[in-house]
């Protein structure tokens, strides 16, 4: 499964780590290699071969002098490759320059083809790195020794270390190796852990360090126990990243056999449970649900998944869907549990909606790690479909409890609450099958409003009395809000598309992209039931006392809105 180069930035924090002399390193004759002498002519090695290695750029862009990641355009680096250049703006293109895995790519290729000027042009650009990029050094680029590029480079200085025996090689890597020992640059229970884990246990392969090679083992194991729960979900509050580790912990799996150790039984079990998550988080149209840092685009290769079609994450997920297997099948997800950590948003609560081969309610997605106004607000609550306590001060992480639920076949109903805005907050989210409805009811200690964002894809065609009517082509979808409990059409809804000052309407496509989409912002009301109604333009809903019937196109739906503000 390829995965592009970006998804590793993390939370975006860099660690400059304390100078730290090489006098402090282990002595180079504890380097001495434990495999057989350099081979004569190329072979493909566990070191230089695998899922480690970049899609982009090529073998032949980085002869030519030439860097493409991430999807941006290609830079120019020359022979004597400048270091300290940041030609974006972009932490994320320092990432992966500093990583060298595109060096590495060089390596694989001389071993795929025996073209000794890979190599060569390898060697030259680690040696440069190493000698320009002193640790601590005045002049040594901030992203060269921040922690996970030091994860990232060690394979692929290991896997040049097959070729090239140099001391410049071997004190690096002794370096690297001391760093990645070091407990407190060490990230547990985050996929930087696991980078971190692999660089140090292919470096105590390679020059047979026992010590080493059992730390790196024995916190990989504790790292991704915290990482991932026993219902094989990623605690990192971004269903993307469960495709980066799942991917990453196996290579770390292949590794550990490399070595000639036995794999442990938790890692393996974690590994294969991780797909579980990764297919409830999936949408019918094969794409991820853009929850937290994960873009709309990733499309993860299909896994095995069991019969539930709904399915509760205790680290924070609703995963729902019609059936397996049918992209016509409607879907949807709620966002609640722990307070925000890692890959995480402000968005608890937050329902995503995808029915009748289309994408309803979606998310503003990810944009990228920049510290910009846009990222800031696409990871607050204005940029997901979540109520809001009007006057109130938002809290941020704080924990959202799922208090109530009911799962039936035709029709289910989950009830949460919280005090992010220092009263209660609370939302039952309620999903009708076969006559497709959702159905979501608001309330709280405080007057309310609420936000909705649409697919890009569609447009608003209609908003009058308290319903809005959307379209994609001839396909039509309504949204009807009503205040609770009179059970009256409640009007004044904004539609918002591309608003700059304060953010509002934007929706992110992709990894640095953004467009605009319709937003609804809902009057205030004391509680507000929302009822969105996928393939007509007219709805009926009518009410007798807490009884709502709605009626779609499939047929009538009957729910009701208790006085203590839950569905059924």
């Amino acid at each position: 499964m390829s995965r592009p180069d970006w998804i590793s930035e993390g939370t975006g924090v860099l660690r400059r780590l304390s100078a730290l002399s090489l006098s402090v390193l282990l002595p180079l004759t504890a380097l001495a290699v434990a495999t057989p002498a350099q081979a004569r002519a190329p072979q493909r090695t566990p070191e230089c071969q695998g899922d480690w290695l970049p899609a982009t750029p090529s073998s032949g862009d980085v002869m030519d002098g030439k860097l493409s990641f991430l999807g941006l355009p290609a830079v120019s680096v020359g022979k004597n490759v400048n270091w300290r250049m940041d030609p974006y703006k972009n932490r994320s293109w320092q990432m992966v320059f500093h990583s060298l895995r595109w060096m590495g790519r060089l390596v694989a290729d001389y071993e795929s083809t025996g073209d000794k000027g890979y190599l060569g042009r390898a060697e030259e650009i680690a040696k440069d790195w190493v000698a320009d990029n002193p640790y601590g050094g005045r002049t040594t680029s901030p992203y060269a020794w921040a922690e996970h590029p030091i994860a990232l480079r060690a394979p692929a200085l290991v896997c040049l270390s097959r070729y090239v025996k140099a001391g410049w090689l071997k004190n690096s890597l002794a370096l690297h190796a001391k760093l990645l020992s070091d407990p407190k640059h060490y990230e547990l229970g985050h996929n930087h852990g696991l980078d971190q884990d692999i660089g140090l246990l292919r470096i105590g392969c390679r020059y047979g360090n026992p010590t080493w090679k059992n730390l790196a083992v024995r916190r990989m194991v504790k790292s991704m126990k915290l990482d991932i729960d026993t219902q094989g979900a990623l605690r990192e509050q971004a269903p993307r990243y469960a495709v980066y580790v799942y991917d990453r912990l196996k290579v770390a799996i292949d590794t550990i056999k490399d070595c000639g150790m036995k794999v442990p039984a938790d890692l393996a079990t974690r590994w294969e449970r991780l797909p579980r998550h990764i297919s409830a988080a999936t949408q019918p149209n094969g794409y991820m649900v853009p929850i937290g840092d994960g873009p709309a685009d990733v499309q993860p290769a299909a896994f095995d998944h069991g019969k539930a079609t709904v399915q509760v994450f205790d680290a924070g997920y609703v995963f729902g869907r019609t059936a397996w297997d049918d992209p016509k099948s409607a879907y949807y997800s709620i966002r609640f549990g722990p307070a925000l950590k890692f890959h995480g948003h402000e968005d608890h609560m937050g329902v995503t909606y995808y029915a009748q081969g289309r994408s309803i309610l979606t998310e503003a997605g990810f944009h990228s790690y920049e510290n910009t106004p846009y990222r800031r607000w696409t990871m607050s609550p204005e940029a997901h479909n979540v109520p809001v306590i009007v006057g109130r001060k938002f809290r941020g992480h704080t924990p959202t409890a799922l208090v109530g639920r009911s799962v039936r076949a035709d029709r289910q109903a989950f009830t949460f609450t919280d005090k992010a805005y220092g009263v209660q907050r609370k939302r039952s989210v309620l999903v009708n099958h076969r006559e497709d409805v959702m159905a979501v009811l608001d309330s709280g200690g405080g007057k309310l409003r609420n936000l909705w964002h649409l697919a890009p894809g569609l447009k608003v065609v209609s908003n009058s009395g308290g319903r809005i009517v959307v379209a994609d082509g001839g396909w039509k979808a309504s949204i009807v809000q009503l205040a609770m409990p009179s059970c009256r059409a409640v009007g004044g809804q904004r539609v918002v598309i591309g608003q700059t000052s304060p953010y509002q309407g934007w929706v992110s496509p992709g990894y640095m992209r953004k467009e605009p989409a319709p937003a609804i912002v809902s009057p205030v009301a004391g509680s507000l039931l929302t009822v969105v109604v996928p393939g007509t333009d007219r709805p009926e809903v009518t009410c007798s006392g807490r009884t709502l019937t709605v009626h779609t196109p499939a047929g009538s739906v009957r729910l009701r809105a208790s006085s203590s503000g839950t569905l059924s």
